[in-house]
């Protein structure tokens, strides 16, 4: 190996120009040591060698079409970069999109839908090739999809008939990097993350005259979180919302800390909906939205009620109510009186199969998991995750490099986690009431729904989303305390599927027909 570097070395030296020694001995300047010479020449090369990002914005834009809602749509694809700077002017971050619009459309009319996925720390493949672009991962059962050759082909419920689409990626994710000496850790918090995507978002508005399009946000997960400060930034500086779609919302994280209450009132109606599912309940109703309901009014009524006597709970009431809950949501009386009426998603997740010696999803709780063994209390991992991730990942690199021609030595990274710095600072200030160690961004949305009365919000929510549990988006939402004439523009809608329910055909199939309502009702100005 020694040898190898000092041949290294040796053809470095010799690769810097002898004219350039020349001039610097005899025009009577320093003469630099050979080290001196191999330290800036080694360093040229790493320089020009770097994977990295450029403030130099880069596109590369193709051509397609695709057969879907009955008819051919062809449009255009860019797979880009677009550099956000600071109010200095200073560029600080390369974000990665990619966009889709739709050929032969007056731009100035056409909607345009920024789309994103949360982690926080995720790169927004999901919605990209799982739900809303022109090329899906074909998934529909809860199964373990198979590694490569893939199962992918056009999407005929892509959601381009309705909007042009630009799926965008947060800083340290996918390719989006920060630029100079601006560290990653500067974007990684709830505002500093907000503020970067409505860099980016108004970036591309004026890169491409989009300023008189009907504008949409949808984010998926902590996306929905990100979405609320987004849209209120927006408006603060000038650009209003036609539309913000929540996708699997968790907009309010204070009320997961313990000593709350709250999180096992919400998650109550899920657990109903996977032991509907997963047939361990008696007097099984005939449709899962009725089981539901049941456990909705359970929830908001006596399981409240004894929650909030904590261990002052008459023992009688006590055991009441295990019962009630098993029957709701199929474990045993003794496990929930021993869970002190609280039972956590994890032990859940492990004690609902046991007897069959399965586990089930945290993302999707119709997937099944095989642990080591049956005993414990946490399940070894989530199966709704695993059996997707790879699929998505693996037809995104083939799609990028072969199909977008977007070519990079950069790694498309999984996931910001894990790198240097990545600390993420929950802290935010809303626009209203005083700092918030934990965030609540429904408290942003409902001001930008104040100044924005034309805003329309739809909440779309899976059924067995143990993640961000639709019971919790509906108490959320509900805190918004909106006037009544704002209160229609709040709107729910529920399917048969997990976090990311459009891995479900049918649920898919549902998104598309209540996404194109909403957009048909809301692109002319927030018009009915």
């Amino acid at each position: 190996m020694r040898h190898l570097l000092s041949a290294a070395c040796a053809a470095a030296i010799l690769a810097v120009p002898m004219v350039s020694m020349g001039q610097e001995a005899s025009g009577g300047g320093p003469v630099r040591s050979a080290s001196d010479r191999l330290r800036n020449v080694t360093a040229e090369q790493v320089e020009r060698n770097w994977a990295r990002a450029t403030p130099e914005e880069k596109e590369v834009t193709t051509s397609h079409s695709i057969t879907a809602h009955g008819r051919t749509m062809r449009y255009k694809a860019t797979a880009g970069t677009l550099t956000i700077r600071d109010d200095a002017g200073m560029p600080t971050a390369s974000l990665f999109y990619v966009a889709y619009t739709l050929d032969g459309q007056p731009v100035g009319r056409r909607p345009v839908t920024y789309l994103y996925n949360g982690g926080p720390g995720s790169p927004t493949v999901w919605l990209h090739m799982g739900a809303f672009g022109p090329v899906r991962v074909l998934t529909d059962d809860p199964v373990v999809e198979r590694p490569a050759p893939f199962n992918v082909g056009p999407n005929d419920m892509t959601l381009l008939d309705k909007s042009d689409l630009v799926f965008i990626d947060m800083v340290g994710a996918g390719y989006s990097r920060p630029l100079g000496e601006t560290p990653g850790s500067a974007f990684w918090g709830v505002d500093q993350d907000a503020d970067a995507f409505t860099r980016a978002i108004m970036r591309y508005t004026t890169k491409f005259n989009r300023w008189s399009s009907p504008k949409y946000v949808l984010g998926e997960s902590y996306g929905t979180l990100r979405t609320g400060a987004v849209a209120h930034q927006l408006e603060d500086r000038g650009m209003s919302l036609n539309g913000v779609i929540l996708l699997s919302s968790i907009m309010n994280y204070g009320v997961r800390q313990p000593g709350y209450a709250q999180n096992f009132l919400t998650l109550l109606p899920t657990y109903a909906a996977t032991a509907w599912y997963h047939n361990k309940v008696p007097n099984r109703t005939a449709t899962v939205e009725e089981h539901v309901q049941r456990a909705r009014d359970f929830a908001m009524g006596p399981y409240a009620a004894a929650l909030a006597k904590g261990h002052m709970i008459p023992d009688a009431e006590r055991a009441q109510i295990a019962r009630q809950m098993s029957e709701l949501i199929g474990v045993s009386p003794t496990f929930i009186d021993n869970a002190n009426l609280r039972v956590e998603l994890s032990p859940f997740r492990k004690e609902l199969l046991r007897d069959r010696r399965e586990t089930i999803g945290r993302l999707d709780t119709r997937y099944l998991g095989m642990d080591a063994d049956a005993v414990g209390g946490s399940p070894e991992e989530d199966p709704s995750s695993s059996a997707i991730t790879g699929a998505y990942f693996g037809v995104f690199h083939d799609y990028i490099a072969n199909t977008l021609n977007y070519r990079t030595d950069m790694d498309y990274r999984q996931s910001a986690r894990g790198l240097p710095g990545f600390n993420w600072n929950w802290s935010h200030r809303p626009p209203v009431g005083g700092p918030q160690t934990t965030p609540n961004t429904a408290v942003d949305l409902a001001t930008t729904m104040r100044r924005n009365p034309h805003l329309k919000v739809l909440a779309l929510n899976g059924y067995y989303d143990a993640a961000t549990p639709f019971f919790s988006t509906e108490f959320d939402l509900a805190q918004m305390m909106l006037e009544p004439r704002l209160l229609q523009n709040l709107e729910f809608t529920y399917y048969e599927g997990g976090h990311m329910m459009y891995t479900s055909r049918k649920a898919l199939e549902e998104l598309h027909v209540d996404l194109a309502k909403f957009y048909e009702e809301t692109q002319n100005g927030g018009v009915r």
